[in-house]
């Protein structure tokens, strides 16, 4: 499971003498550090809000027509440096407008026409109209090949163009074999490069954190955050472009901070510590899951709805998880599949007042998005949520019976217990009329770009949570279920689910960076999927940081919700 369960050493009492499959997580790192930030109000604060306003007409007017005035590569390391810099949501439309005058004028069926031969501007250059969704081929990579055909050692030494190639190539969708190709060299090459380029700090520390995160794969927040830290050291730094970063990054962190306690404050009130001791409390950690889904301030109350489904989903996965005998989880299914208030009586104690908070919050989610006309939003979620328990029920069902899934079987049901879909769900509730009704309907029907995520998701907690489920009675893995079906050792296994997380990525690829295919959704709302799908990136890359906070979460959500920047 995803949302994986959680428990300290405490039980409901009433229950002790029954077999649990208990499981030994460390408690909250953070306590009630948060409540102090809890707030009525989530305005933004009012004086830096006019700040930001000031600095934001001074990069406005860099913007407007700089086609004319400057160089394609500047044009292009504007934009660059606004979108690594957390800045492009408050320049969306001159951002897009700038990328089409751009792809009108340097791209014809889609090959690039400009005849530099500059490969940090053409890899630049691909990435930005790629990522906007424009289609064109990486066959301009082409040049940059020896007449054997592999990409030229000549090309080696120049590190800023093969760092730009490097992350271009995280963009590619199926078939595209030169971005493959491209991908294992620059990769190869830029670590022996490392220690050549001291002499250039700023490329030295983009390098070695591209290398370590690629900026395209990685959080938000937590890129902005670490791209301001080093943006002074460009020798083309624009200090308007700073200083907006930073004003801008702390007003957003104040912000974050309220929404944060105000989250905090009614986790509190279930009181999970003595209602549910079994269940993890990491009410801090979702609420920075859902920030990567989106920071801006125009959802803040999508974040609250989504944090509030997603701590709920948690609490049911515990309970599935690491502490529900196989009777207990048949009542508490059957609760949530018929959602009816008259299903309390049938539940055991510890659960009840669980059961009526999460009827209690689809309810007020409801009277809310009643009020926008947009009801509908609230019916969607609540089956997709409903599909995510049945399939845990499944997997109760499995472990119950000893049963070893195939790997079909086990695929067919777990991406689903990932909670994915149902998050994708969740994600739109909140994002107002261009969540309209064809979304959560194309949403139902799990299209590629949620089976990927999910799949993502399952692949990469499977890999690195299978040792530490063992430890406990557990349903097999799916690195189990594949050994047994096609007869591989466990290092072989992890390799064939490294390769369909590859693959899954270029699915998400196909639907993100050319939207045009995934049914003609919005880009914002592919972009909820796309940044959930990060979340896992980074945080279950090689260890499971969500069950154990203490490492990297913690300092990222120090970095990016507590320290401001200087």
């Amino acid at each position: 499971m995803s949302i994986v369960a959680a428990s300290t050493t405490l039980v409901p009492s009433s229950s002790t003498h029954l077999r649990r499959h208990l499981a030994d997580y460390h408690p909250t790192l953070w306590k009630d550090y948060f409540l102090q930030y809890a707030s009525q109000s989530l305005e933004v604060d009012e004086e830096m809000g006019k700040q930001v306003e000031t600095v934001k007409e001074e990069v406005g007017k860099m913007l407007i027509s700089p086609m004319m005035e400057k160089p394609l590569t500047k044009v292009l390391e504007l934009i660059d440096s606004i979108q690594r810099l957390g800045l492009s949501y408050h320049f969306e439309h001159e951002i897009r407008e700038l990328l089409k005058q751009i792809h009108n004028s340097y791209v014809q069926n889609n090959e690039t026409v400009t005849h530099t031969d500059d490969l940090y501007s053409l890899a630049l250059l691909f990435k930005l109209l790629r990522q906007e969704g424009y289609p064109i081929s990486p066959d301009m990579f082409n040049k940059f090949k020896d007449a054997q055909g592999s990409f030229s050692e000549k090309i080696a030494s120049d590190v800023e163009g093969m760092l730009s190639l490097y992350e271009a190539s995280h963009l590619s969708v199926h078939g595209e074999d030169i971005l493959d190709e491209a991908l294992a060299f620059t990769l190869n090459r830029l670590h022996r490069s490392i220690t050549t380029i001291e002499s250039n700090p700023f490329l030295a520390a983009k390098l070695r954190h591209s290398l370590k995160q690629c900026p395209y794969r990685g959080l938000p927040r937590l890129e902005a955050r670490k791209y301001i830290s080093i943006y002074h050291l460009n020798p083309s730094c624009n200090q308007v472009l700073l200083k907006l970063a930073k004003l801008d990054f702390n007003m957003l962190q104040k912000l974050h901070q309220k929404e944060f306690g105000n989250l905090c404050k009614w986790y509190n009130k279930l009181d999970v510590q003595r209602n549910l001791s079994y269940a993890r409390n990491r009410i801090v950690e979702l609420c920075f899951w859902i920030l990567t889904v989106y920071f801006e301030p125009q959802y803040s109350k999508a974040r609250s709805i989504m944090t509030k489904v997603i701590a709920l989903l948690s609490i049911i996965d515990d309970t599935f998880d690491a502490y529900g005998t196989i009777d207990e989880l048949e009542l508490l299914n059957e609760a949530i599949q018929r959602w009816d208030i008259r299903c309390l009586d049938n539940l055991p104690e510890y659960i009840k007042l669980f059961y009526k908070e999460l009827l209690n919050v689809f309810q007020e989610i409801d009277e809310d998005m009643r009020k926008e006309g947009r009801s509908y939003s609230v019916y969607y979620s609540k089956q997709e949520f409903k599909k995510a328990v049945e399939a845990y029920m499944t997997e109760a069902r499995w472990l119950n019976k000893k049963h070893i899934p195939t790997t079909e079987e086990y695929m067919n049901v777990s991406t689903v217990s990932t909670c994915y879909p149902a998050l994708s769900a969740a994600s739109f509730i909140g994002m107002g009329d261009i969540a309209s009704e064809d979304v959560f309907k194309w949403a139902q029907t799990h299209p590629k770009v949620i089976s990927a995520s999910a799949l993502i998701c399952r692949l990469m907690d499977d890999i690195v949570s299978s040792e530490f489920e063992k430890k406990r009675e557990h349903i097999a893995s799916l690195i189990e279920c594949y050994m047994k079906d096609y007869g591989v050792s466990k290092q072989e296994a992890i390799g064939e689910l490294e390769k369909k997380i590859g693959s899954a990525w270029k699915d998400i690829n196909e639907e993100c960076v050319r939207p045009n295919i995934s049914q003609g959704m919005p880009k914002p709302i592919l972009m909820r999927v796309l940044n959930m799908t990060r979340f896992m990136n980074v945080m279950y890359k090689d260890v499971d940081n969500f069950t154990h906070s203490g490492g990297l979460m913690k300092d990222s959500i120090q970095l990016v919700i507590l320290d401001p920047v200087p």
